[in-house]
């Protein structure tokens, strides 16, 4: 029988929304005892929280599966849970394509996890309508529909940066996209009550928290399954008002959600940055129409005029699915033409990718691979040149930036214009502790990166630092 000193290692795979449910889970074994250390070699308990979204990402999560199962024939670990997202989406048919583990869990159910930990060292109950647990074998399966359990705000074990961390509003989505998968497997939309979504903001203030990134699938429908309203104006407004919290960032939009009432809270809430991830997947209204997306290339420009008048300063990012089925030359043309007209700040791209389950996967005229592929240099070539422009407008002005690492002395950070581990950095040539804030005055501009300095702006005569190829900024998974 599993112990409370037990140790539990914790792989993490997907997007930050995953690494909020493995902070949780951290969170809510070491309060019942568990040591928690995912740096050892040997463990008691594997625990795969996985990512099911695209193809990639399953076979990724099956691979360390399969790794996780392999250590625990070799001795290296005693038992392993899979858990999250490909769970739920595959259940049993994950446990017949990656066996060996002892429990397939699914999503929500991040608050009990010390329950389901002990579960797994007792025999497990039979099937039934009451607990959702099936018998594969010897181990398991509890995959019932998603009700989100939310963990203790207390109890959540930070992994990352100090100074910035992830804050979960809602889970599930109500949308009817035609290629994506989330709604399958996270259920329909649920608000976190706004007065724990407040408390976890104070209890990250007060741990030394500075940014805090709201995510949800869609974080301007917070709110309307508790109170029967849009309720993001109010929470950012109370947000703004938590002592310790210099940045609030919002991941992410939905077009024809950004209303005026949103537009001007963020505004003139001080705290609360200028930057809008609005993933649009494309213009055209044709293109839109099959993918059950709203509005069209138009209705967007002029969203945006509304919004820069609002917020001159304000970096727009989007996200756009290539090759989806049925795309035409033309289609794909007018998005590029969008693109130009929009000049929009940071662009990410995926191709599209056939999802079984998804009512895009059997839709007629697909697209062949190596178009896709063609078709996603041509739209990541355009945007460079865009980026790079507006990147050059930056150049002798001041921007304050978030210290994240500093080497040879060079400050690496990010500015309000830079989501955290998708966006550009701003190197700046200075002293300042690592956490901190500093004000630099911008010398010289990539399309991805700027250089800075604290003093007085001079040329960098060829001594930038280069940490990383200028590759373009990673897209987001497109909700």
């Amino acid at each position: 029988m599993l112990r409370g000193e037990a140790r539990v290692k914790i792989v993490t795979l997907g997007c930050a929304k995953n690494e909020v449910d493995s902070e949780e889970i951290a969170g809510v074994l070491e309060s019942a005892g568990f040591n928690v250390d995912g740096s050892g070699e040997t463990s008691d308990v594997t625990i795969i929280n996985t990512c099911g979204f695209l193809a990639a990402a399953k076979e990724e999560s099956v691979r360390a599966i399969r790794r996780a199962v392999a250590d625990k024939e070799q001795g290296k670990t005693g038992k392993v849970i899979v858990a999250g997202c490909l769970a739920q989406r595959l259940g049993n048919e994950l446990a017949r394509l990656a066996p060996g583990a002892d429990a397939y869990v699914g999503v929500g159910q991040m608050g009990r996890f010390d329950e389901i930990v002990r579960s797994i060292s007792h025999p497990h109950p039979q099937p039934s309508k009451a607990n959702h647990f099936e018998g594969w074998g010897q181990e398991l399966i509890d995959i019932a529909p998603p009700h989100h359990r939310w963990a203790a705000v207390e109890t959540r074990a930070r992994t990352g940066r100090p100074w910035s961390a992830y804050l979960k509003v809602s889970e599930g989505c109500d949308h009817k996209c035609t290629f994506c998968t989330i709604p399958s497997f996270r259920g329909a939309h649920q608000s976190k009550p706004i007065e724990r979504v407040l408390a976890e903001a104070r209890h990250l203030a007060a741990t030394g928290c500075k940014e805090i990134n709201l995510i949800a699938q869609d974080v301007t429908q917070y709110g309307y399954d508790l109170y029967r309203e849009f309720t993001l104006p109010r929470l950012l407004r109370e947000l703004n008002a938590v002592d310790g919290l210099d940045w609030i960032r919002i991941l992410y939009f939905y077009p024809n959600r950004l209303t005026d009432e949103v537009i001007e809270t963020m505004a003139t809430c001080e705290k609360v940055v200028k930057y809008i991830d609005i993933p649009l997947q494309h213009a055209h209204p044709e293109m839109l129409k099959r993918m059950k997306r709203p509005w069209d290339g138009d209705r967007y420009l002029k969203l945006f005029e509304k919004v820069r008048a609002a917020m001159p300063d304000v970096t727009i990012r989007t996200t756009f699915i290539v090759g989806f089925p049925g795309e035409t030359e033309a289609e794909f043309d007018y998005l590029l033409d969008f693109m130009r007209a929009a000049r929009l700040d940071r662009v990410g791209a995926f191709t599209f990718s056939r999802e079984p389950g998804t009512p895009a996967h059997g839709m007629p005229n697909q697209v062949p691979s190596r178009v896709k592929r063609q078709r996603y240099d041509r739209l990541m070539r355009l945007q460079q040149p865009i980026s790079a422009e507006i990147n050059a407008s930056w150049v002798g002005r001041d921007l304050a930036v978030l210290v994240e690492d500093r080497r040879d002395g060079w400050l690496i950070g990010r500015s309000y214009r830079d989501a955290p581990e998708i966006d550009g950095l701003v190197y700046v040539e200075g002293d300042a502790a690592v956490g901190s804030t500093v004000v630099a005055s911008v010398v010289s501009a990539e399309p991805y990166d700027l250089y800075a300095r604290t003093e007085a702006p001079q040329p960098l005569a060829g001594r930038r630092l280069r940490l990383r190829m200028a590759v373009p900024p990673a897209p987001r998974q497109p909700y």
